[in-house]
């Protein structure tokens, strides 16, 4: 569990030393190119989710993080000895969350600096990069490790309790033969 308390704190920290710096050395709206017609720091300010959609609500985005950030931290502690990929990614997506969250709180909207000028794709930050990653990691975990999910669990009762009731008939004849 000291594993994921600590991704997601340096997930935290990473995302808000990140936007602490960009704040404190861009000004509003500028741009640096790192790589031309590729990549680029813009600092803006987001106060909704991607390209700025649902803007007008950012009580939406405090309720489901707000949901999120109560159900997560239980789901990662009561199936912590799962495989490693599942606590990773409920660790960065917590990670995300909580960064994202603090900028609402105490901003009104969120800083967003990470520009891929190549696409059109949303300016971003690293509690976005948390949140990907983790979803990423989770759906590889969900296809490639838990077999569970994708198990038809009525279809393994059943084959369970037919095999239950053949033993127990081929147990009860053993007994009446004497072989028991």
């Amino acid at each position: 569990m000291l594993l994921w308390i600590l991704i997601i704190a340096a997930s935290i920290i990473l995302d808000q030393a990140s936007k602490w710096i960009v704040v404190s050395t861009m000004e509003y709206g500028e741009s640096i190119v790192l790589i031309k017609n590729i990549f680029s720091f813009q600092y803006i300010h987001n106060y909704g989710a991607a390209w700025g959609m649902f803007s007008n609500h950012r009580w939406v985005f405090m309720l489901i993080t707000s949901l999120a950030l109560i159900a997560m931290p239980i789901i990662l502690y009561r199936y912590r000895k799962l495989h490693f990929l599942f606590g990773l990614s409920l660790s960065l997506f917590i990670g995300g969350a909580v960064g994202n969250m603090i900028d609402r709180i105490f901003l009104g909207y969120v800083v967003d600096f990470l520009q891929f000028t190549f696409i059109d794709f949303p300016i971003f930050n690293v509690a976005d990069i948390c949140v990907v990653c983790g979803a990423i990691i989770m759906m590889v975990y969900v296809i490639f490790f838990d077999k569970e999910l994708f198990t038809d669990k009525k279809q393994t009762q059943k084959i369970a309790v037919e095999e239950n009731t053949a033993n127990d008939g081929t147990d009860q004849e053993n007994a009446d033969n004497g072989n028991g």
